[in-house]
């Protein structure tokens, strides 16, 4: 990365790093909380021209304070200015094939070595980002499955119960190594849950077109009706049409959470969906010849509010 990196690169690479380091992700962790403060102090400063100007000219250092101007040939050689007469290819410039995130860490020396060679102490690893696929019911109802990382690593995560499309678990200490003997970083695997070719998640509930054969729904009586957790045996009203709704209580989501937190089991809401399939030809025959005394209109609603 230049030095003279564009306002978008440096903006696209903070967010990047606030991102990382932020202290929503990394609870308990007072190194991250100062990365990030210091991430946001470089950010502020290479964000304003003026600054940023001064800055590389050796006039203010990062924390926007006037520097002294240097004493002798050493400290001017030594500094920023001094490095236009370093030797070709040594350090031509400070910021050339540099990270932009080297760049902010070099400003604040987030754990990298000192002029003196000496480091800060045990740093903590960066944590790693990861995606995993879920299927449906293991989401619903919790599950273990192993992940492989690009290093060849594999992990065992454990998916709980009424995970979300979206949810990160965090795997402590499986993250990358720390420096001088610092802890691991962790492991943040964002869940993604595929659909299902017959449930929808509703919050707590589970949605489900049911479908029924027109003697079912003319005479009701007990069906087998699919849940996340199992069949379950459930009573279809005689007369029942198309979209009526039934419920099977705590037949959703199960119960998940701790103690207080504690969320109970969702419904189960199954929508009739009355299915023809192939008629029989004494069905046909007789709807042929019937003749009811009282023959229902099922658009009646319809055509009265047209």
């Amino acid at each position: 990365m230049a030095r003279d990196a564009s306002l978008e690169t440096i903006r696209s690479a903070y967010r990047k790093l606030a991102k990382r380091h932020h202290p929503d992700l990394n609870p308990g962790d007072a190194q991250a909380e100062e990365r990030f403060k210091h991430l946001a102090s470089a950010h502020q400063l290479l964000s304003d021209p003026v600054k940023r100007a001064r800055f590389d000219s050796g006039e203010i250092d990062a924390t926007g304070q006037e520097k002294p101007r240097p004493t002798s040939y050493r400290d001017y050689a030594d500094g920023h200015a001094g490095r236009r007469y370093a030797p070709a290819g040594a350090a031509e410039d400070a910021w050339d094939g540099q990270d932009i995130g080297d760049m902010f860490s070099s400003m604040f020396g987030a754990g990298r070595t000192s002029r003196a060679g000496s480091r800060r102490g045990p740093r903590r690893g960066q944590d790693q980002h990861f995606t995993l696929t879920a299927q449906f019911l293991d989401a619903i109802n919790g599950t273990t499955t192993r992940l492989t990382l690009p290093d060849g690593r594999t992990l065992d995560v454990r998916i709980p119960p009424a995970t979300s499309d979206g949810d990160t678990l965090r795997l402590r200490g499986q993250g990358e190594p720390g420096d001088d003997d610092g802890a691991r970083g962790d492991a943040l695997i964002e869940i993604h849950v595929a659909p299902h070719a017959f449930f929808r998640r509703d919050g707590a509930d589970i949605r489900l077109d049911l479908p029924v054969s027109l003697s079912e729904a003319v005479l009701g009586g007990q069906i087998d009706v699919p849940t996340p957790g199992g069949k379950v045996r459930m009573r279809i009203p005689a007369g029942s049409d198309s979209l009526t709704q039934l419920r099977l209580r705590g037949r959703g989501v199960p119960e998940h959470g701790k103690n207080a937190s504690k969320v109970a089991a969702g419904d189960l809401y199954a929508t009739l969906r009355v299915t023809l399939g192939t008629p029989d030809p004494a069905l046909v025959a007789f709807l042929r010849d019937w003749k009811p005394d009282l023959a229902p209109n099922p658009r009646h609603a319809m055509e009265s509010a047209a």
